[in-house]
């Protein structure tokens, strides 16, 4: 179908809603399509969103592994990363028992997201805002459980099943891949406020500090560290513990403001 062209009016010929119009488009960012309408991509753009509501946006997604390179992390109350863990080509791995690494850097409010495989029976574990106050991080911080629920024997509850907030929120059944494929992960944490995210579905959501949280931590083992779950600020951890080997890829993070 062929598009008609319409010759342009000077703009003193221009109705008053029209220069109306065309003086709020301007002033929310928006621009005009060849159909005449205001382009929403432009409008909805996040600099745009930042403008209207008077919030600033989410900083830039950054990589947590580059190449072979693992200058984003470091050991568990060490400055070095424990041996056994090696970066390839972007991926990040182990394939036996080692040491708990944690970044560098401490994150407050945050969305991290990254594809995680785990070999039969394995477990695993992403731990957030923890602190290094204690000999172990899951001591201060809670967990994202990685975990073959078929296989390993924390898959006999959702409590500790594969996406779960280890202990304390369960995760339901039916999103998480079979043993050797990629599973997606999402980990949203803004103030009390904390999603998981598993291949695209909202998994649990709670309130950090909120009475539900404080009584489901008081009746676990939780309950013998008085800081768990307390820090505003923390470093992401991965747990290398358990057997079996583990691999991360397209692990990336951005600070929520």
């Amino acid at each position: 179908m062929h598009k008609h062209r319409t010759a342009a009016l000077p703009t003193a010929a221009l109705p008053t809603a029209a220069l109306l119009t065309a003086a709020l488009l301007a002033a929310f960012g928006c621009r005009a399509t060849p159909s005449g309408r205001a382009s929403l991509a432009s409008a909805s753009s996040p600099a745009s969103v930042a403008l209207r509501t008077g919030q600033a946006p989410s900083s830039e997604w950054r990589s947590l592994v580059t190449g072979n390179s693992l200058a984003a992390w470091k050991g568990y109350k060490t400055d070095t990363v424990p041996s056994g863990w090696r970066a390839e080509n972007g991926i990040l791995m182990k394939d036996k028992p080692v040491g708990d690494i944690v970044t560098r850097d401490e994150l407050g409010d945050f969305e991290l997201s990254l594809e995680w495989r785990i070999s039969s029976g394995g477990n695993a574990g992403i731990f957030y805002r923890g602190t290094e106050e204690y000999p172990r991080v899951y001591w201060t911080a809670p967990e994202y459980q990685l975990l073959d629920d078929d296989k390993a024997p924390d898959g006999a509850s959702r409590l500790t099943s594969a996406g779960s907030a280890y202990g304390l929120y369960p995760s339901p059944a039916g999103h998480l891949k079979p043993v050797g494929e990629w599973n997606e992960t999402r980990i949203i944490a803004k103030g009390a406020h904390v999603e998981h995210w598993l291949n695209g579905t909202k998994l649990l959501e709670y309130e950090l500090w909120s009475a539900d949280w404080v009584a489901k931590v008081k009746a676990t083992k939780f309950s013998a560290w008085p800081n768990y779950g307390m820090a505003k600020r923390g470093r992401l951890a991965l747990q290398g513990d358990h057997d079996g080997s583990l691999a991360f890829r397209n692990m990336k993070i951005r600070e929520l403001r």
